[in-house]
């Protein structure tokens, strides 16, 4: 769909959403960040924007000569991985519980961390500048490192998926390319639900160091004497030029390598426990995007630095990944390159609701009834990741058919949380 002009003080808003179903804050928000004097041509607002802190969840904001921190988000890096397996949904047992379990044990969630560090989060190249990071974490080390290849918790995730809409023989790749489905329509139709491919596919970004060098800048931002008399101050920025930009954007960039390297081994560890199960398994290649990043690109023109929080890139031919809600549908989808969204796509579903205001409304019998068919946890735990938290992700993806074309539809048939 194309989007809907909300005027703002200083560049406008171009929405991706409905503006009647954008909640008020939310759009109260946008208009915020377009008072920004760095603020570059227009702010692009997805189609899953909703309210975060300082800066929308689903906003993507180009700046000249700035960076706000909040723009970003303190999830740093945050993003999703998908790999395609050469198993169908006939090889998987009727029971997923051994395997639900396997993964559990295999990749740390929560506030866990593995016990020692991975052999590969050891040799890490970019350990070499973790002594250049912020003053602030430098007491982080060991926990970071044994952090890399865990999944955290809150809506991170851990899905085995079946998928279809694909086709044709990929140059180099074991099982086939990744293409857009003969059909417009997002499902792929009459296809034999026991010849959908497994996929595998999860949710992470850079952990607790990540968060924590996200929350010391921020910090630092709101103190700055420029940032005195913004519309919010959780809009703070770091202006370029500045010791303060150059640290942000060091520790910033280091973060999504990090996160990167996070998915990736997690991705690893996934692929043993199916190689236990299931001794032949081949992998296509892997599909990692991040969606809380920073960027340095060039739109209308002028070379600016893109902040995606609730985003993911979506350039003519990007390969990236919408996620729907805990055991849900999802979407492998190729970016088309629109300008007007920076080339960008949303992120996901997107919270209707909050954490508090879904364990209020919703019950445990409500989460298993929503979850059938899922194995998954079914308790209070996880009530706030109840799939009616959520937008629908059909929608999402139907407004944003000028945004991407849907290349692979996947249903969620087990779902790792912490």
């Amino acid at each position: 769909m194309p989007p809907t002009t909300v005027p703002g003080s200083r560049v406008d808003v171009k929405l991706w959403a409905p503006p009647h179903e954008v909640e008020a804050p939310a759009l109260e928000q946008l208009r915020n960040i377009s008072s920004l004097p760095w603020v570059f041509h227009h702010v692009a607002a997805m189609p899953d924007v909703h309210l975060g802190v300082g800066a929308t969840i689903g906003s993507v904001v180009a700046m000249r000569d700035a960076i706000a921190p909040s723009a970003v988000g303190v999830d740093l890096a945050c993003g999703m991985s998908a790999v395609r397996t050469s198993l169908t949904a006939a090889d998987l047992p009727d029971d997923l519980r051994r395997l639900r379990s396997d993964v559990e044990r295999a990749i740390p969630v929560g506030f866990a961390a593995h016990k020692r560090p991975l052999r590969v989060a050891e040799e890490w190249e970019f350990w070499a500048e973790f002594r250049l990071l912020d003053p602030a974490v430098q007491g982080r080390f060991a926990k970071a490192m044994t952090q890399l290849g865990t999944l955290g918790g809150g809506n991170h995730f851990i899905e085995l998926c079946l998928g279809r809409g694909l086709g044709g023989e990929h140059e180099g790749g074991a099982l086939g390319s990744l293409r857009p489905p003969r059909s417009a329509a997002v499902s792929c139709g009459s296809q034999s639900e026991a010849d959908d491919h497994v996929w595998l596919m999860l949710h992470s970004g850079s952990r607790n160091i990540g968060k924590e060098l996200a929350e010391v800048h921020i910090s630092r931002a709101k103190k700055l004497p420029h940032n005195q008399d913004l519309p919010d101050r959780d809009l703070a920025v770091f202006l370029a030029d500045t010791p303060e930009m150059e640290a942000y954007r060091h520790d910033l960039f280091w973060a999504q390598h990090y996160a990167a390297l996070n998915r990736s081994l997690m991705i690893d560890l996934y692929k043993d426990v199916l190689r236990r199960h299931f001794p032949d398994v081949a992998f296509d290649e892997e599909v990692s995007c991040h969606h809380n990043y920073v960027a340095e690109e060039e739109h209308y023109g002028q070379r600016v630095l893109v902040t995606r929080k609730g985003a993911i890139r979506a350039g003519r031919g990007d390969l990236g990944i919408i996620p729907g809600s805990m055991g849900g549908t999802s979407y492998i989808v190729r970016g088309l390159g629109n300008a007007e969204s920076f080339e960008s796509a949303p992120h996901g579903a997107g919270r209707r609701m909050s954490r508090n205001a879904a364990k209020k409304r919703y019950t445990v019998d409500d989460l298993r009834r929503l979850t059938e068919g899922v194995e998954c946890r079914k308790d209070k735990g996880v009530l706030d990741e109840i799939p009616s938290a959520y937008k629908d992700v059909r929608e999402v993806i139907a407004q944003s058919s000028d945004l991407v074309e849907v290349v692979a539809e996947l249903k969620g048939v087990m779902c790792v949380k912490g």
